[in-house]
């Protein structure tokens, strides 16, 4: 298992413990290899509800990145989340993970998502307890995305950059976890009719490619 161990599980609540025993018996433990990310078409991501995205995705020149899926380990877990900010080149405004494209001084996965969760929002890799990895996930704008599901202690002090991030926030891990509230939802993109999943919790609208991933744990973990 990749997990370093740096949360002891005696310190936690029974939910956190039960999700991180699931996680680590489900969850891939060996990072995909970097380049099956580049050429290889995973098989899950935007194009599974807009199955016309996959002609669109495929034929962009592969941009492999990764993000960091932070399941805070307070009593009852909770999934912590940015906005990104209005000025972004793409997906601005949008909920999201923290991670970003793999640079190539990045060994692995793993590596990008803990850079960019210590670049977008100050969080230290000395609070993430790495748990294992999701399938890529293939975006309509043609990233194969690796995400990175992790254990963090909330003993930490985020610092935002605000060219990257508007604020962040935390929703409870067992709302998103439950399939009742994975909605169907479509949207003009590009000149065609695109579906995707959306969770509505309370005035946040998550949608996309982060609703898509949320998903995904789900149908990895309890399906």
């Amino acid at each position: 298992m990749i997990a370093n161990e740096l949360l002891k599980p005696g310190d936690h609540s029974e939910p956190v413990l039960s999700f991180v025993e699931l996680a680590r018996k489900k969850l891939v433990s060996i990072a995909p290899n970097l380049e099956s990310i580049r050429s290889d078409v995973p098989p899950t991501g935007d194009h599974v509800l807009s199955p016309e995205i996959k002609d669109i995705a495929t034929g962009m020149p592969p941009k492999p990145a990764a993000v960091l899926v932070p399941v805070m380990a307070r009593e009852q877990p909770t999934v912590l989340l940015t906005l990104r900010t209005d000025t972004l080149p793409t997906h601005a405004g949008q909920i999201s993970f923290p991670g970003g494209k793999l640079d190539a001084t990045d060994p692995d996965p793993l590596a990008t998502a803990l850079r960019e969760a210590q670049e977008e929002i100050g969080l230290e890799p000395g609070f993430v307890d790495p748990l294992g990895y999701l399938e890529p996930y293939l975006s309509g704008t043609g990233f194969r995305i690796v995400p990175v599901v992790a254990l963090v202690s909330p003993a930490f002090d985020l610092k935002l950059n605000p060219a990257e991030v508007a604020e962040t926030f935390e929703v409870p891990l067992e709302f998103l976890m439950q399939p009742q509230n994975h909605l169907r939802d479509s949207r003009e993109w590009r000149g065609r009719q695109r579906s995707f999943y959306a969770i509505t919790h309370g005035e946040r609208y998550i949608w996309g490619i982060t609703a898509g991933i949320l998903r995904n744990l789900y149908e990895r973990l309890y399906r």
